[in-house]
């Protein structure tokens, strides 16, 4: 069977199966009802309604063998009148079937996309065969258990597919603040560096670092932030206040206040947080 996600989340598929069980005994009052679900091409005969040994609990099923194996391969329903003499199967399973009695057996897969993922059994102690009304319920029940996998599939496929998006999401997130925190050390550090053709190098690196984080290729034309400007935002973007980006960048706090300022009224922003989210969209800031 496809793995859930989450054990909580998925109800067993081994507890809908039995429903189906419960309800074509009801309906067909046949002595003997059994399932299975198959893992790996292997069908494994779990639950039983009306059984009076315990020879085939457990029983694994190989591909093409016996009346389910066959099922399984074929994707198909099976039948045989009489168990015991049925040429049309291999009788690798006499020993616990015929030690239960069972002669008249029909044997249904459910299919999911082409691939049977449990069978449905009913089965007589006398022989002949059993009637198309009951084979015809089986089938629709064997039906509804493909759509009810179907759909605990889907369910299945999506909450992987949103625990991965919020998985890379997060990574994506812890990285993109890593990145704007050096992309803040880095224009702090550019007022230690005396020579100035290295001070303007480093203030492109975290330019195009900038648009690099932001995925704003070409910044648009008409918001010219000063270097000192930039300094104090990122810084700002951060969240510090205006004393600690004064003391990041060795400035007093009412210049820090002076530029900062500046820079909203450049990006025509009214609140600091809006000078950030500016700026970012316009790729000055990561």
């Amino acid at each position: 069977m496809v793995p859930a996600p989450d054990a909580l989340m998925r109800p067993r598929d081994a507890d809908a199966l039995r429903a189906e069980l419960r309800r074509i005994a009801s309906l067909s009052k046949l002595p003997v009802v059994f399932g299975g679900e198959v893992n790996a091409g292997t069908l494994v005969l779990s639950e039983f309604v009306g059984t009076r040994t315990n020879g085939m609990r457990g029983l694994a099923v190989a591909p093409s063998s016996g009346l389910g194996g066959a099922a399984v391969a074929t994707g198909r329903p099976r039948s045989v009148a009489d168990y015991r003499s049925a040429s049309t199967i291999t009788h690798h399973y006499d020993a616990p079937v015929l030690g239960e009695g069972l002669r008249a057996v029909v044997a249904v897969p459910v299919v999911v996309r082409g691939e049977a993922r449990a069978v449905l059994y009913v089965a007589n102690r006398d022989s002949g065969p059993i009637g198309d009304r009951i084979a015809e319920a089986m089938v629709a029940a064997g039906q509804r258990l493909g759509v009810e996998f179907t759909i605990r599939d889907e369910v299945d496929r999506r909450v992987r597919l949103s625990a991965a998006r919020e998985a890379a999401s997060g990574a994506k997130a812890v990285v993109t603040e890593q990145l704007r925190d050096l992309h803040a050390e880095l224009r702090g550090l550019t007022q230690s560096v005396s020579d100035t053709q290295a001070r303007n190098r480093l203030r492109d690196i975290t330019e195009r670092l900038a648009r690099v984080v932001s995925g704003v290729v070409d910044p648009e034309d008409g918001v010219n932030l000063s270097p000192r400007e930039l300094d104090v935002l990122a810084q700002v973007a951060l969240g510090c206040t205006n004393a600690e980006a004064a003391q990041r960048l060795s400035l007093r706090a009412e210049t820090v206040k002076s530029y900062l300022r500046s820079a909203m009224t450049k990006l025509g922003a009214h609140t600091r947080h809006e000078a950030v989210v500016r700026a970012r969209r316009l790729g000055l800031l990561p």
